[in-house]
């Protein structure tokens, strides 16, 4: 059997993705296919922008700034010379879906429109501390430990809302919503109470109106789970293995 070819992975994926949104009631618009670039190489990246992907995530600060860096200066060579015309480079979008140290904020800002792990109130003043430099107001994700995993990162749920309340009086920041990540599993299943109560604390917020009418993304599931994501409301979904192998 050969191998899969990335266009191929990549209608796989948009058909599981309307498949579970249509098992929820949801329009597929609603969800947005964050592409994982993690074992992506720069001509599969290339392929899927061709392909009408806007959307990609990295975890790591130098693969960030080098890919998204690549990605722009390849829109702008390419402009007006292909048959079907190619985003210009701003219509491409970066998130930055890793771990943030405090030091790597500035360089990494300029890049991207999400970022999804902020976990703590120093991490969110030194993104504040960065963002009247920027053209764009920084879209922050609260990172929310739902599973209470010692080796992941994020706040834990029981301090979730007081963070969204202090960052959301910071001037100068967007908070846009929640981001988890399921304890790895065989079973797809095994993640969705974790989704459903990433779901819950985000109501909650939502009820307490904080961080307004732009408080509505729900960034949860990854390749082996984000159908089961998107039926328990996920607004992103971030993708790699399903993509690019």
């Amino acid at each position: 059997m050969g191998l899969v070819s990335i266009p191929d992975r990549y209608r796989q994926v948009r058909e599981r993705m309307a498949k579970a949104a249509a098992r929820a009631k949801r329009s597929e618009g609603e969800v947005t296919l964050v592409a994982v670039t993690k074992s992506a190489t720069p001509e599969g990246i290339k392929e899927l922008i061709a392909l009408g992907q806007r959307d990609f995530g990295e975890s790591r600060v130098q693969q960030l700034q080098q890919r998204a860096v690549q990605v722009a200066e390849w829109l702008a060579r390419q402009a007006g010379k292909t048959e079907k015309p190619l985003p210009k480079p701003d219509e491409v979008s970066w998130h930055m879906i890793g771990h943030l140290q405090r030091n790597k904020v500035k360089p990494v800002l300029p890049l991207v429109r999400y970022v999804h792990s902020v976990d703590s109130l120093r991490l969110a003043e030194e993104i504040q501390a960065a963002a009247p430099k920027l053209e764009r107001v920084p879209q922050m994700l609260l990172e929310v430990n739902v599973s209470g995993e010692g080796t992941k990162f994020g706040v834990a749920v029981g301090a979730a809302l007081h963070l969204a309340e202090q960052i959301d009086t910071m001037e100068g920041l967007q908070l846009a919503g929640l981001m988890t990540m399921a304890p790895a599993s065989e079973n797809p299943e095994d993640a969705r109470a974790c989704f459903v109560r990433l779901r819950e604390i985000f109501e909650e917020i939502r009820f307490k109106k904080i961080g307004g009418k732009n408080f509505r993304h729900l960034s949860m599931g990854m390749s082996g789970d984000f159908e089961v994501a998107i039926e328990e409301g996920a607004t992103m979904v971030r993708v790699g293995t399903a993509l690019f192998g």
